[in-house]
């Protein structure tokens, strides 16, 4: 299996994380549980105001978030909870996405998590949405988290989404 995910840390704080190797093995685990042998993705390590702006710039909301994306191609199912179209073309760049530090070390202190598995859980999150899967919808939502839960739990992370 080829999956490659360029790293490029923007922000310092990244450096010592061990981004890199979580970002392949989140990227691999990913590709290998949809059944896609070959993927190439861009990930970009910032800060929370740099992705504060990348936030105002792509989706109109001026804030800092944990993690977006931006898939080189529309592969979104139509109906809700279906399958999006996991086919690749000959350019196998499925997209990019960008990680916010303080976001995500924040995130993971506030649910009592490792930062690694968060932010594993969230280059999870962030290869689907490349690959047409979102949480807007019920049936969509459903089918995404339980594809994270699975990967995730291959990884040896307990499942993000359970209350305890």
């Amino acid at each position: 299996m080829a999956v490659l995910a360029d790293v490029l840390i923007e922000d310092a704080r990244w450096s010592d994380s061990g981004l890199e190797a979580s970002a392949e093995g989140a990227a691999r685990a990913t590709m290998a549980r949809l059944n896609i042998a070959e993927a190439e993705i861009s990930l970009l390590a910032c800060s929370d105001a740099r992705i504060a702006d990348l936030n105002a710039d792509f989706r109109g909301k001026p804030q800092p978030t944990n993690v977006l994306s931006w898939p080189s191609e529309e592969r979104g199912a139509e109906a809700d909870g279906a399958m999006p179209n996991l086919q690749i073309g000959p350019d196998v760049e499925i997209g990019d996405i960008a990680l916010a530090y303080e976001t995500c070390h924040r995130e993971a202190a506030e649910a009592g998590r490792a930062p690694a598995d968060h932010i594993t859980h969230l280059i999870v999150h962030g290869v689907l949405h490349l690959m047409g899967f979102d949480h807007e919808r019920d049936a969509d939502a459903a089918l995404m988290e339980g594809i994270e839960v699975d990967i995730l739990a291959g990884l040896g992370i307990a499942d993000p989404y359970r209350v305890e």
